[in-house]
């Protein structure tokens, strides 16, 4: 998939030998979901996806993955994913942002994987912080760009919505990962 995207970008980019400030390099926390999923590959395309992004940018970000993805849980593959990630970033001389601990019910959505618009501020938040360790200077912050207003009854409500999603998405989790038992 890696390949597949730097080609796209390559075809439609204005100026596709250009040079970037900040490269920002996120993938594998669908693909390892799958039961098909495999660390040589994601290696591999991980590897080819930062070089590409190291070659041209002034900063490259990597991001590894939150250890309580997915429902049903994706396990310790995240363990093997976020090794490799820091692994390789180290190695191009790559920042990493750690989302290990990346959790909670306003950040992640039920689904365990897809962070809510909180959440995308708090790993922006996250990110600029990083940057900004390593010299970036940090002209906006995204929580300044945000007005939340709440009433207890909208409050009530989210949180009767949450519960009824994250019940639906962990029951399901808890049915595939028994079906799995059962045929494994």
């Amino acid at each position: 998939m890696a390949g597949k995207q730097i080609s796209a970008l390559e075809r439609v980019a204005a100026h596709p030998e250009g040079r970037y400030d900040l490269g920002c390099l996120y993938i594998g926390v669908n693909d390892i979901r799958a039961p098909d999923w495999d660390l040589t590959e994601f290696t591999r395309a991980f590897h080819f996806a930062v070089s590409f992004l190291n070659a041209r940018c002034d900063r490259v970000l990597t991001v590894t993955a939150p250890l309580d993805l997915g429902r049903p849980r994706a396990g310790p593959r995240v363990i093997e994913l976020n090794r490799t990630v820091e692994r390789i970033a180290t190695e191009v001389g790559a920042l990493v942002l750690d989302l290990s601990d990346f959790k909670a019910r306003n950040l992640v959505m039920a689904d365990h994987v897809h962070p809510t618009a909180f959440g995308q501020i708090a790993i922006s938040e996250r990110a600029l912080s990083l940057l900004a360790r390593d010299g970036l200077s940090v002209r906006v912050w995204p929580r300044s760009l945000i007005y939340y207003e709440t009433t207890p009854w909208t409050r009530l409500r989210g949180d009767a919505t949450y519960a009824y999603r994250h019940a639906k998405v962990s029951a399901r989790g808890a049915l595939l990962a028994l079906g799995q038992m059962r045929r494994g």
